[in-house]
């Protein structure tokens, strides 16, 4: 032990005192629950949202065992997204970290070809899943006035073409650039921006992809680490990028797939 270190010191490690907004939770299996709940383990206080009514029933748990307030939040309905932010702020008083975890396409799209999207399906999922994190981002930047993170979630169909993922892979790709961008844009103001791309984890969400358990054996098999990582993982890495630890970081796509994306 150091003689010399404080024992009222904080960690860098720790979210204590930290106020996060999660965006984008579905269910206990969702990788914006395992965010939170490694968020909270390290102090966070959180403000949680989920789709609709019909996804309360579903994340009202999560939140609970969390004592986090859990508001409703569709990115498509006009004002959806300014009403949330102000009501986070309002219960927060302010905000140091924001997760946005929200990603979806057409089925028709999703599971078609890419030459064969449709405009429509194609403006839709890139508005959900990649510009709402753009407008998320100048929301949450007044009120972050002493600096502080921005994470969303990718996948390793944004820089390869992952077979059956379909649409979200251009999709994806926009959001990666969309997040160097901000960090350029918004590190003046000691914003920090990244995006965590975990490998494939079961959660409801993944279940429109075809074949997706042919994509996880996959990645048991070729992955170095020979398995799935867990929600638990993701949400790890995440708090370490909404904390002080990572303060010298920013503009990152950051995987955690157990190495698959080295050896694809």
């Amino acid at each position: 032990m150091n003689p010399n270190a404080n024992p009222g010191a904080t960690s860098p490690f720790s979210l204590a005192g930290k106020r996060g907004l999660i965006v984008g939770l579905a269910n206990e299996h969702s990788i914006a629950a395992g965010c939170a709940r490694a968020a909270h383990a390290l102090g966070a206080k959180l403000v949680l949202s989920c789709l609709n009514d019909k996804a309360v029933s579903y994340a009202g748990p999560v939140a609970g065992a969390l004592d986090a307030p859990l508001l409703v939040c569709d990115v498509e309905q006009d004002g959806a997204l300014e009403n949330l932010v102000q009501q986070a702020v309002a219960q927060l008083g302010g905000l140091d970290f924001v997760i946005h975890s929200i990603a979806w396409a057409p089925l028709a799209d999703l599971r078609g070809r890419v030459a064969d999207s449709s405009a429509e399906g194609f403006l839709r999922a890139m508005n959900i899943s990649c510009h709402s994190f753009a407008r998320l981002a100048r929301l949450c930047e007044p009120h972050m006035a002493s600096g502080g993170s921005l994470l969303t979630m990718s996948y390793l169909g944004a820089d390869e073409a992952v077979p059956h993922y379909g649409v979200m892979g251009p999709v994806k790709a926009a959001l990666e650039s969309l997040v160097r961008y901000l960090a350029a844009e918004l590190g003046p103001q000691g914003l920090r921006v990244h995006a965590v791309s975990p490998g494939p984890i079961p959660t409801r969400a993944a279940s429109g992809l075809e074949d997706f358990d042919g994509l996880m054996r996959r990645a048991v098999e070729r992955s170095p680490l020979r398995r799935l990582v867990t929600l638990d993982e993701v949400g790890r890495l995440a708090a370490f990028l909404a904390g002080d630890a990572a303060s010298g970081m920013t503009g990152q796509t950051i995987y955690v797939d157990g190495g698959y994306h080295i050896v694809n």
